[in-house]
């Protein structure tokens, strides 16, 4: 399974910024109020050392609710560190599909917790709330009361770059989460023994992906004698599976998961956008001809993920020829009695017509905004202090995977890890399952690539080393040199407010055309132009403008 938290990294809604209270200069005052108020004393161990404090101490901490776990205040996990560090956390879980709304509240009421973690705090509020104060700035609580932080940043420099904000301030702690597989996750599976069955070899260019997806729906490939194969069905919303993700970039670089930079690439230093080029055109033309075919499901524009398993799970026969996504999760039962999660295999990135022939590389790697704490913290070097224990190796497999020996152990000699390598240590549960041992991958941890490929492979049939392999194999030649996905930026809070418009009406308008286009609703000749004026009309200049000031002035 995914084992990505994903980065919410983009502008914050106009909505909140308008209901930010106070200024820059009024909002550090009250943060150096904060850390030197008369709060009550408490006596703190040495950095690097447990207990945290000697008394225990009470922190309360916003975080996002996780499906996969059931209660934080009764979790394992939770009771084991407060143990360890002699640190209560007083909780407040706030649920996932409505924590950023929630978020911005909390935000604008300054009805603080002391710690906000896990909810995927973007570089635009940590600029905006941090230059206001809300957020307090953590570099020098690093440096006095951080460790493993600073132990993190001398090994990994460009982390340290990425989320410092342009007033030179680090206001948040990330998650480091350098997932493999996840750096080239729009991927398209198709189901191999229908491959075999027609005497078909995996389709290489989009002509022959045309070719086998006609086959699919034309020779019963299921052998039931009806023609009830759909070739190709999509979930909209689901990790890297939207309709564009995988079929666009054998026409243009077309990085859509993991940035909220949608459609957007650099290319010689230079933001551009990949929604108004002629080639964005011919790469929906392509898709109009398989939609007008029957090879492309209609409901690629609107199931979700439950409804698409159902037809990749159908009880009678198998019916699904290809999908996208970033694992085959999405599309099928992933351990399922019908086993056929393991029978879709990647197809590679697609040659187009032009030569065209991309793997979206999103290397960011981490939530860049995992844990901040406000100015109501009573002791913010205590709230850091807990934090960075969480980067240690053992409380980072304890807090994402469990207990030792029970849900993951140390490698036994001669083990071998998923990258071929000799392994250092073993995932003994599968993921994916509502326990109350973990925290399943909240708030911060730090898991290099080195260290999730170090898992001891268990067979052709382990997940991980499935998705590695695919990766490896199909994908890794074909990341993108002579362009790239833009990396997390901070903006100013006037940057934040005016990108925050313009991109909800660009997106969202560029989604409704791209749907239009491919469906036949609207004429790829005929109305090409007005849809290209029309983006013009909604300051797509302007929007890139912004962006370009962004990159130009970050942190190298």
């Amino acid at each position: 399974m995914r084992k990505r938290t994903r980065v919410i990294m983009g502008a914050i809604t106009a909505f909140s910024i308008l209901l930010a209270g106070c200024t820059g200069s009024q909002g550090q005052k009250e943060a150096d109020e904060a850390q030197n108020s008369g709060n009550e004393a408490i006596v703190l161990s040495e950095p690097g050392t447990y207990p945290l404090v000697q008394e225990k101490t009470t922190l309360k901490v916003m975080v996002r609710g996780n499906p996969l776990v059931e209660n934080f205040e009764t979790n394992d996990f939770t009771k084991w560190y407060e143990e360890k560090t002699n640190v209560h956390i007083e909780w407040e879980v706030v649920p996932e599909q409505s924590m950023q709304e929630k978020l911005n509240l909390v935000l604008a009421s300054e009805d603080y917790p002391d710690v906000i973690m896990g909810l995927n705090i973007s570089p635009a509020q940590q600029m905006i709330y941090g230059s206001q104060g809300a957020f307090l700035p953590l570099n020098d609580l690093i440096e006095k009361q951080g460790p493993n932080t600073k132990k993190l940043f001398q090994d990994n420099p460009e982390i340290q770059s990425t989320i410092t904000a342009l007033d030179g301030n680090i206001y948040a702690l990330p998650e480091v989460n350098e997932c493999y597989h996840c750096s080239m996750s729009q991927k398209m599976w198709i189901y191999e023994p229908w491959l075999k069955k027609l005497n078909l070899k995996m389709p290489e260019t989009t002509d022959e992906l045309y070719e086998v997806l006609k086959a699919f729906k034309e020779q019963d490939p299921n052998g039931n004698g009806i023609q009830d194969e759909i070739p190709l069905s999509i979930s909209p919303k689901s990790w890297s599976s939207s309709i564009d993700a995988f079929l666009l970039n054998s026409f243009i670089y077309n990085p859509v998961y993991g940035s909220s930079y949608k459609h957007i690439f650099i290319k010689d230093d230079k933001l551009d956008v990949a929604f108004n080029k002629p080639e964005w055109r011919e790469g929906l033309r392509y898709m109009n001809k398989l939609y007008a075919e029957g090879l492309l499901a209609p409901e690629s524009f609107t199931q979700d993920d439950n409804q698409l398993i159902q037809i990749g799970e159908n009880p009678d026969t198998v019916i699904l020829g290809a999908s996208t996504g970033g694992h085959q999760g999405i599309f099928t039962q992933l351990l399922g009695e019908s086993g056929r999660w393991l029978e879709y295999k990647t197809v590679p990135p697609l040659k187009g017509p032009n030569g065209v022939r991309y793997a979206a590389l999103d290397s960011t790697g981490m939530n860049p905004g995992a844990f901040v704490i406000t100015k109501k913290a009573k002791h913010p070097e205590l709230a850091l202090r807990w934090a960075d224990g969480l980067y240690e190796r053992e409380h980072t497999l304890r807090s994402v995977y469990g207990r030792p020996d029970q849900e993951w152990r140390e490698a036994k000699d001669g083990e071998v890890g998923i990258n071929g390598e000799p392994a250092v240590w073993s995932e003994l549960k599968s993921y994916g399952t509502v326990q109350n041992i973990a925290w399943i991958q909240t708030g911060p941890s730090l898991r290099t690539n080195d260290f999730r490929l170090s898992a001891v492979a268990k067979g052709d049939d382990d997940l991980e080393v499935v998705l590695y392999n695919e990766t490896k194999k199909k994908y890794e030649p074909y990341k993108p040199t002579d362009v790239s996905t833009v990396p997390p930026l901070f903006l100013t809070n006037e940057q934040a407010s005016e990108v925050a418009d313009l991109s909800k009406t660009i997106n969202d308008y560029v989604d409704e055309m791209m749907a239009r286009f491919v469906i036949g609703d609207a004429d790829l000749d005929k109305d090409w132009d007005s849809y290209v004026k029309q983006l013009e009309a909604m300051n797509v200049a302007r929007y890139l403008e912004i962006y370009q000031e962004a990159y130009d002035g970050r942190s190298k």
